[in-house]
């Protein structure tokens, strides 16, 4: 038998008795510690019941008619789950609270402090701690539960979050991570904006969209792909494997009409002993096959942003220059042979 919640004790006045408890026990385990008065009432626990544990601090009220049993603060799941149930059916979050809770937005640093997300298809008073978007209609299709919290589906979140975010870099930080996570594609964000052109975010999602999907794997490689897109030359190609190189290596950004390779060290994937061991080793075999390789920090990419544009520029300008130099000399070459032997 399940045991029982410890929040729960096994007769409280009028509350429905111990079989009510055990089942509401199982019920907040699912619902992130969080349960509305509707779903009390299923499981027959009176209203004088409810005011009974809000009096000896067996409920706390979060918001009308939604309760947490717990006195500890709420999960960041609780809080997204019991705005959601306040403002009542046909409603989901979306928007800033969607995306952290699918993964590919930052959470925020005081998780009581924020407002939760809440789209829903009725007009509502304004509610604390909740920040409501009305819309007439929210397709089913477009909703989901992920961890038991409706919310809108990966491609109408990032439209959604389209809306409220300025920041050209941060929508296309969140579309990437979407797509890393494969939550999303471009295919479906496309599909997205076709069925939403007069949404509010619509014209922004095309805009971050139009380039096509840059399967870089951090922000400090997106951040560097913008950087080589500044300097105006072919851009790279990204996360490329050297298929002729012994054990096909992997680099960041090759430019192989120049033969170059450009690398970024961030912390998380290269500031350890075995990370910097294989990058040399990597580093060895590309410059054995006549590469050149460049490596970028994050201070180089944000900080130093001007000087390290106009040293990959003088770099790519070098680099050209060279192999056009070889590549004369290489047609050159018969010509020169048959001198000589003339």
């Amino acid at each position: 038998m399940p045991r029982r919640h410890p929040s729960f004790p096994r007769k409280v006045n009028g509350n429905g008795g111990f079989a009510a408890n055990l089942a509401l026990a199982e019920l907040v385990v699912k619902q992130h510690d969080v349960v509305t008065a509707s779903q009390l009432r299923q499981l027959g626990i009176a209203d004088g019941a409810i005011a009974y544990r809000v009096r000896t601090a067996r409920l706390h009220k979060i918001h009308r008619g939604v309760y947490a049993v717990t006195r500890r603060s709420l999960s960041l799941d609780g809080r997204f789950l019991a705005a959601v149930l306040s403002v009542g059916e046909a409603a989901a979050l979306s928007h800033i609270s969607a995306p952290i809770l699918w993964g590919f937005w930052p959470e925020p640093r005081d998780v009581d402090s924020d407002l939760v997300d809440v789209t829903a298809t009725r007009k509502l008073r304004p509610r604390t701690d909740i920040r409501l978007h009305p819309e007439r209609m929210l397709p089913a299709r477009e909703v989901t539960r992920h961890r038991d919290i409706p919310v809108t589906m990966p491609a109408r979140t990032l439209l959604d979050l389209a809306s409220v975010v300025r920041s050209e870099r941060e929508l296309r930080r969140a579309v990437h991570q979407a797509e890393v996570e494969r939550r999303v594609s471009h295919p479906k964000l496309e599909a997205q904006l076709a069925r939403s052109q007069r949404h509010r975010g619509a014209a922004h999602l095309a805009a971050v969209i139009a380039p096509g999907p840059a399967p870089t794997r951090s922000e400090l490689e997106d951040r560097a792909l913008e950087l080589l897109r500044e300097i105006g030359f072919a851009a790279p190609l990204t996360n490329a494997r050297i298929a002729e190189l012994p054990g096909r290596p992997e680099v960041d950004f090759l430019f192989p009409d120049l033969r170059l390779v450009i690398e970024t060290d961030g912390a998380r994937y290269h500031d350890t002993p075995l990370a910097r061991a294989a990058d040399a080793r990597k580093q060895a075999i590309l410059e054995a096959a006549g590469y050149r390789v460049i490596r970028l920090t994050w201070n180089q990419v944000t900080r130093e942003r001007a000087q390290t544009v106009a040293r990959l520029r003088t770099v790519l300008e070098l680099q050209s220059a060279l192999i056009q130099a070889q590549s004369a000399l290489i047609q050159a070459q018969p010509a020169l042979i048959q001198a000589q032997a003339g």
